[in-house]
């Protein structure tokens, strides 16, 4: 997986103990993902590409809103992200807002392309944190569709990108869902960033934080002591 280096000490220990204990309500351990945007941006791409590995040309509007669930192993510990994508169209945001409440990620997504697209970022997150408690969530800023970008214009393009992340207090990332490029170790880096963030609560908390059950599938695997140089991933959602 793509890790972080500078995992919290206490999470380290936290998840080498549980390991050890096999708890059992470490298999219910899930962080909510919403994925924001307008329409056309790429959102559901993004997802598929990753869960399933495809890239659809024809492009199909998603309606309301659609799911996936991807299962990790991370330290030997069950770990899911339940990824929501919502439609970019006006008609459904009263529907698809609902589904923004108890999010622990919300991923903003723009074309890279369509430099408006980046502006109206700012609108997407202020929804979405709507209904979300402030400071609650992990925030990443996402252009997609990169490879249709030449050089300097894709420079142009990331470094706008890159101010406005700072101003959203979010992670930038430039991606492609077509030649699947960065995708995969984006949504590894929300795995970890994300679990890490629940090994934190719980322990701040004593309670578990789930969003409900997440079956053990031997899918992809990471270690807390060190970040490998191969992504294994043997099956997906």
């Amino acid at each position: 997986m793509q890790l972080k280096k500078d995992w919290d000490v206490q999470a380290k220990v936290a998840c080498k103990d549980r390991a050890a204990r096999h708890q059992p309500w470490d298999r219910q351990k899930m962080s909510k993902v919403v994925v924001v945007g307008d329409l056309n941006v790429g959102k559901t791409c993004l997802i598929n590409r990753f869960c399933k590995n495809v890239f659809e040309r024809d492009y199909k509007a998603t309606i309301g809103v659609d799911f996936e669930i991807e299962r990790f192993e991370i330290s030997g510990i069950p770990f899911s992200l339940q990824i929501w994508d919502t439609a970019g169209q006006e008609k459904f945001k009263c529907i698809a807002s609902a589904y923004y409440r108890g999010a622990h990620v919300i991923i903003t997504v723009f074309d890279m392309a369509d430099i408006k697209s980046l502006d109206h970022t700012r609108q997407w997150l202020q929804e979405a944190m709507r209904e979300n408690e402030p400071d609650t969530c992990l925030i990443f800023l996402v252009g997609t569709k990169n490879d249709l970008l030449p050089p300097e214009e894709r420079e142009r393009t990331e470094k706008d990108a890159i101010r406005l992340a700072t101003e959203m207090h979010a992670e930038f990332w430039a991606v492609s869902a077509k030649t699947g490029e960065n995708v995969q170790g984006f949504f590894f880096r929300v795995a970890a960033l994300s679990f890490e963030k629940c090994i934190l609560k719980d322990m701040e908390t004593g309670i578990p934080a789930s969003i409900g059950r997440g079956d053990g599938i031997m899918s992809d695997y990471a270690k807390l002591d060190e970040a490998t140089s191969q992504d294994t991933k043997k099956g997906c959602c």
